[in-house]
């Protein structure tokens, strides 16, 4: 049912005139949806705002930053115990990361052809 600007239909919220009625009416249908959680000034927060504000808190980047450092740690390690398994001429050659995958498939490679041989 199409309404011209001028009509108003009384079971619509937005066509009452009494401004009360209105807020009561929408005020009852917030309350079947889940409410957000607000700050100390009433202002809304979303979780992603929540979650924002978290990370921002230097005690939060302070561990982030010490959890990579250690993640890297790792990942250097175990690419040093991977270039010590792999031959190369001269032995102590300073390859790249990915020199050392590449040479890592090659050798892999290799190694399944000798087997099959």
């Amino acid at each position: 049912m199409m309404l011209s600007p001028d009509q108003q239909d009384s079971h619509l919220p937005w066509g009452q005139t009494d401004r009360e009625n209105l807020l009561n009416t929408l005020s009852a249908h917030r309350g079947s949806m889940p409410a957000a959680s607000t700050d100390g000034e009433g202002k809304a927060r979303s979780r992603e705002e929540r979650r924002r504000r978290r990370r921002a808190t230097a005690k939060y980047r302070s561990a982030h930053a010490t959890r990579e450092r250690i993640r890297v740690v790792a990942f250097n390690v175990a690419f040093a115990e991977l270039r010590k398994l792999l031959p190369t001429l001269p032995p102590d050659k300073k390859l790249s990361k990915i020199e050392i995958l590449r040479l890592a498939i090659c050798y892999i490679s290799y190694l399944n052809h000798v087997l099959d041989v």
